[in-house]
């Protein structure tokens, strides 16, 4: 079974940091794509980042593109999301995913984390 736990959100100060963390279970991560998606109030879930399998190829969503960062740590069985310059508009529910691993679709979600950015 398929569990994806996320960690780390909570109430932080524009300009301020956080760093998210997903912890896999059921899955191997160093084997799959990884992703991150948040969903603001009142708006549709949208992609943040992701990471491939192998390599660095990390792709972004324009919006956080220079500030935030996701990584992987194979031995831990954990993605991170590393945050900086943080804003209100990145203000939402941030949720882990991973892909099925034969249709590469984004299959598997997490329960999320709630993150908030005060002005």
């Amino acid at each position: 079974q398929v569990q994806l736990v996320e960690s780390g959100g909570g109430l932080v100060q524009a300009g301020g940091s956080l760093r998210l963390s997903c912890a896999a279970s059921g899955l191997t991560v160093s084997t799959l794509r990884m992703g991150w998606f948040r969903q603001a109030p009142g708006k549709e879930r949208e992609f943040v980042a992701a990471i491939p399998w192998r390599g660095f190829n990390t792709n972004y969503a324009e919006s956080v593109k220079g500030r935030f960062t996701i990584s992987r740590d194979n031995a831990k069985n954990t993605v991170y999301l590393q945050m900086n310059s943080l804003k209100p508009e990145d203000t939402a529910v941030y949720v882990c995913a991973a892909p099925d691993p034969l249709t590469g679709a984004w299959r598997y979600w997490g329960q999320g984390t709630q993150v908030t950015v005060s002005s």
